[in-house]
């Protein structure tokens, strides 16, 4: 309260978008504000609005949110109440139910549409029981929320759980997709529209000021147009600003030769040993970044005990204890995928190379993604051109950006995936580039870490 209060009171206010759009949700539920109104809206790392306007402008229901409503409930029970015996039992069975979904959804991780689960008959006799004792919750709290403030809340939230749950079951109104993400001992429903832009334009409207999106990444090539569709923009003005840094002579792009297809079962060992070639070179002081945690997980077993260099994986330890000790090692290789390919600030010669394995297009078993394709085939809209191939050579400069983060520093980008030359949309991802002289040999690599000049590394003009 005592933040909201000397926000109101604020010339400036500081957010993230996941408070200005939780701030967004409040208001539109009735429910309330968290920030004030305000004349200019700046939203810096723009292109993250689309997929966070995805969580907020949807539903999304955890194992964990679930479990928790039982345990809080049996508390204040307890502290509030207590006589009312079939209340524990009640609680007992529903969280019993909880973990039965979570059995019925099988083993280990996944990440798939609900169609492709629903109508089995362990899920839908699971959900079946979730529904039936999360009813029989709030029905019994109901009557007993005018006891205490505790109970009122577990109530509530019961409630809001329930409606959550049937909202998921039996979806009204905007175009979603339902989906699921399992873990190893929790799970996730969601509900993602399929489209933000209508959404994101009406709370803009509601919302009327000077509004400001900036990233490094909102243009494919010159044109604004995918970012701008994604977020319901009409005729924005756009400013595309080239950067500071020195890219011609302080970096060099190489593409390897002879790798197999990334495609192919070959490509990985491929990749691994043309990556310690190219380390050997850098002297570890590299950033791998994978595209999958599955092609991670087997470079971290290839890599242990054959560098000569702190090695370290991402999941070892948090984000930012992990940056601390490659920053303090000097010649660390750090391998990462995800959430190190954008944000992630190492200046200087700590980092001199960045290894990406593939160009990084969106999972094809994406259920999110599978249904943006078909309803941009349904408006007879070319789904790799307009969509997926824009959205990859976004998340492709993000990754890039991370190896010359000041004037002074120097590397080289190595992108193994071969597609950028060859493929006729190679050319899409290379024009996005920032002006990086390329060499498919590693010999100039060598040479340009031996300290010559680009020109001189690639035996000509650059």
């Amino acid at each position: 309260m005592e933040a909201r209060r000397r926000a109101q009171e604020a010339d400036v206010v500081v957010v993230n978008h996941h408070l200005l759009l939780a701030d967004w949700a409040l208001k539109e539920s009735g429910f309330g504000e968290v920030l004030p109104g305000a004349d200019v809206y700046i939203l810096d790392e723009a292109h993250q609005l689309p997929e966070v306007a995805g969580q907020f402008f949807g539903l999304s229901l955890s194992s964990r949110q679930l479990l928790e409503l039982g345990r809080d409930t049996l508390t204040e029970y307890q502290r509030e109440a207590g006589d009312v015996p079939a209340l524990p039992a009640v609680v007992e069975r529903y969280t019993r139910a909880v973990l039965e979904v979570r059995l019925a959804l099988g083993s280990g991780a996944r990440r798939s549409a609900w169609s492709d689960v629903a109508e089995r008959p362990a899920i839908a006799a699971a959900v079946d029981g979730l529904q039936r004792w999360l009813g029989e919750l709030v029905a019994l709290l109901e009557p007993m929320a005018v006891r205490g403030r505790g109970l009122e809340a577990v109530y509530r939230r019961a409630e809001a759980l329930r409606a959550a749950l049937q909202g998921f079951l039996q979806p009204e109104g905007q175009e979603a997709v339902q989906w699921f993400e399992s873990f190893s001992q929790s799970f996730i429903l969601r509900s993602t529209p399929v489209d933000v832009a209508e959404p994101f334009r009406r709370q803009m409207a509601r919302h009327p000021a000077a509004w400001i999106l900036t990233s490094a990444t909102l243009s494919v090539g010159e044109d604004f147009s995918h970012f701008s569709h994604r977020v319901g923009l009409e005729e924005p003005r756009t400013l595309r600003v080239e950067s500071p840094f020195d890219y011609e002579r302080n970096t060099l792009l190489y593409v390897p030769q002879g790798l197999p297809a990334p495609t192919s079962e070959a490509y990985l060992a491929a990749f691994l040993r043309e990556t310690e070639a190219i380390l050997g070179l850098s002297q570890g002081r590299a950033f791998i970044l994978f595209t999958s945690h599955r092609a991670l997980r087997e470079a971290a077993i290839y890599f242990q005990g054959r560098l000569p260099y702190p090695l370290l994986v991402q999941g070892e330890a948090g984000q930012a204890e992990l940056l601390a000790r490659f920053r303090e090692a000097g010649n660390a290789v750090l391998l990462g995928t995800a959430s190190f390919w954008e944000g992630v600030d190492v200046r200087g010669e700590a980092l001199s190379c960045v290894i990406i394995d593939r160009l990084p297009f969106a999972a094809p078993n994406d259920p999110v993604l599978q249904a943006k394709i078909a309803a941009l085939e349904a408006a007879e809209v070319n789904p790799f051109m307009e969509y997926q191939l824009p959205l990859a050579v976004i998340s492709l400069r993000q990754g890039v950006g991370r190896l010359i983060r000041d004037g002074a520093d120097r590397g080289v980008l190595v992108i193994a995936d071969n597609r950028i030359l060859t493929k006729f949309y190679g050319s899409v991802f290379r024009r996005s580039l920032p002006p990086m002289p390329l060499t498919r040999e590693r010999e100039q690599v060598a040479q340009f870490y031996a300290g010559l000049s680009v020109v001189d590394a690639i035996g000509g003009e650059c």
